[in-house]
C-alpha cells in the first residue's frame, strides 16, 4: 500500500506569509522556506517583524479566511484520496490551517502550533519536532508502507529524500538546480501522473484517476 505525503503551501495553498507581506504591504513578510532554508532563523525574522509593525495572530486570521487553495487542489486532493491514503506534511501552524482545511475537507493534517499572548501577540512557536515531514515517512515506512512525498521548498528536501518516491511540485528554479535527483512537476496532471507511475496501484479507481 502507498500513502502520498504532499506540502501544504505551495503545493495545495497559496503561501500564506506572502499573502500577508502583499496585503500589509511589508515585504519582510515574504520570505518563505523557498527562501531560506533554516526554519528557525525564518520564524524568528517573522516574529520580530510582527512585533516591530505591532501585529498579532489576529490580523493574519483575518487575511487567511479569505484564502482559498489553489486552483484545481480541491479536485486533485479528492482524486488522490480515491486511491491512495494521504497526510499532509506541513511546517505551517494549526492555528492558520483551519480555514483551509475545511475548504479541502478535512484532510489530515500535522503540523506545528504557535504560542500567543493574552493580547494575542505571536510570542513564539512550538513544533511537533524536529524535522517532522522527514520523521513522519520514516515512521509510514517503518508501518511497511510505500511513501511518495511530494513539497516544493528547502523545508521538503529531507521528506522528499527519506520517501520512496520524491517529487518537487513548481519549485523555485534555484531548489531545482541545488536538487536535481527528484522529479519536477508544474502542474496537478503531471504531478498525477509521477504519482500513478510511482505507484504499484492498478485498479479501476487509479485509471479513471
Amino acid at each position: 500500500m502507498h500513502i502520498v505525503c504532499l506540502d501544504l503551501e505551495g503545493v495545495l495553498i497559496p503561501e500564506i506569509w506572502i499573502e500577508f507581506s502583499q496585503r500589509t504591504g511589508i515585504a519582510a513578510l515574504s520570505l518563505t522556506t523557498r527562501d531560506e532554508p533554516d526554519y528557525d532563523k525564518l520564524m524568528r525574522y517573522r516574529l520580530e517583524t510582527l512585533k516591530h509593525h505591532k501585529l498579532g495572530l489576529v490580523d493574519i486570521q483575518r487575511v487567511i479566511v479569505g484564502m482559498c487553495p489553489l486552483p484545481g487542489a480541491r479536485q486533485f486532493l479528492d482524486g488522490l484520496r480515491e486511491c491512495f491514503q494521504v497526510a499532509i506534511l506541513s511546517d505551517t501552524f494549526y492555528e492558520f490551517a483551519q480555514p483551509f482545511m475545511r475548504q479541502l475537507s478535512w484532510p489530515t493534517l500535522f503540523c506545528h502550533r504557535l504560542e500567543a499572548d493574552v493580547n494575542g501577540d505571536v510570542v513564539g512557536y512550538h513544533l511537533r519536532m524536529p524535522d517532522q515531514k522527514r520523521a513522519a515517512v520514516a515512521a509510514f515506512n517503518a508501518l511497511h508502507l510505500k511513501t511518495i512525498a511530494v513539497g516544493d521548498s528547502y523545508n521538503d528536501v529531507t521528506m522528499l529524500a527519506e520517501a520512496d518516491t520524491g517529487v518537487f511540485f513548481c519549485p523555485p528554479a534555484r531548489i531545482m538546480a541545488e536538487f536535481p535527483r527528484f522529479t519536477v512537476t508544474q502542474n496537478y496532471n503531471e504531478l498525477r501522473t509521477v504519482i500513478l507511475e510511482a505507484s504499484t496501484v492498478h485498479s479501476a479507481r487509479t485509471v479513471l484517476w
